[in-house]
């Protein structure tokens, strides 16, 4: 059985429709990321499957059991973009409260409260009002609250936006130890994190499911041989004018000049190789960079949203 089960999911605002008929389904474990740009639909979704947001038509259903039935919210766990929270409390007694409402006893919610604390590095702060938290704090507290019944299904709602570097990796490697044991749906515009800790995508687009599957099956879809070549700069512009004129190659099916940085994307690697070092070495151009690689998950993404 699916731990989520999404079918033919729809949100209306009036005559607006921010979710059109999306259907998917989340196995148990592993971390799955819902891309798209801004007004895709990324939110309304989390807050329908968090059970906060009805929708206009279309079934949530974890573990079978429908997202309306009360015995089943202590399975969930929401962290929305921005939290917000009751500034008088200390970060401790926010998230004791939280504990307390998934069901667990008064000694139980203060054990689990200090454990979740510490792991998303706020224990020092713990006794502090939430008031005088940051803003990276205050994500952090966000994940405890989410965190801390130990969800069966955890929904993040762009986890990292608000760290600091050092924040968004030590949240980044708690994301990688949950996913053993917990199903994880986030929504991010980072796209190397999604690539980093999710192993499938969900990809929107105003309001429709464009493109999904594992990011091994996306990647062998989308991904293409992608060459990077840097010259140095000369007085007579000639390097710069071979490097835009590797454009013209049968090879090449994508061009994009970055100053004195060209990317192609090639249809052959080893010919595209071949050809471009042997043009480079015969008009002894400049070279100071030749790298061979593979477009990025950005690339998929530009490519499939946008298109």
């Amino acid at each position: 059985m699916s731990r989520l089960s999404v079918t033919q999911l729809s949100k209306k605002f009036g005559t607006r429709t921010a979710v059109k008929e999306i259907s998917f389904e989340l196995e148990e474990g592993g971390c799955t990321a819902l891309l798209g740009p801004n007004g895709a639909g990324k939110t309304t979704t989390l807050r329908m499957l968090a059970g906060l947001l009805s929708p206009t038509s279309g079934s949530v259903l974890i573990n079978g059991k429908e997202t309306s039935e009360i015995s089943w919210r202590n399975q969930i766990g929401y962290l929305p973009q921005h939290p917000s929270f009751y500034g008088w409390m200390t970060g401790k007694e926010y998230v004791v409260y939280a504990a307390g409402l998934s069901g667990m006893t008064g000694k139980q919610a203060v054990a689990e409260a200090e454990l979740i604390l510490e792991r998303v590095g706020l224990s020092e702060a713990s006794r502090r009002r939430i008031s005088g938290y940051s803003g990276g704090m205050k994500q952090r507290l966000g994940l405890a609250q989410a965190l801390v019944h130990h969800p069966r299904l955890l929904l993040l709602d762009e986890p990292v936006s608000a760290l600091d570097p050092l924040g968004r990796r030590e949240v980044m490697d708690l994301l990688q130890q949950l996913r053993q044991g917990t199903t994880i749906l986030l929504s991010t515009h980072v796209l190397h994190d999604a690539e980093e800790v999710c192993d499938r995508i969900i990809m929107l687009r105003s309001g429709e499911i464009v493109e999904h599957g594992s990011l091994a099956e996306l990647s062998a879809k989308y991904r293409q041989p992608l060459l990077t070549i840097q010259v140095e700069s000369d007085p007579k512009g000639q390097a710069a004018a071979w490097l835009h004129s590797l454009q013209d190659r049968s090879f090449v099916r994508d061009f994009e000049l970055r100053g004195d940085t060209a990317l192609l994307t090639v249809s052959d690697m080893g010919i595209a190789r071949e050809v471009i070092l042997k043009e480079a070495g015969s008009r002894t151009m400049p070279l100071l960079r030749f790298e061979a690689g593979a477009t990025s998950l950005e690339d998929m993404f530009m490519k499939v949203v946008g298109s």
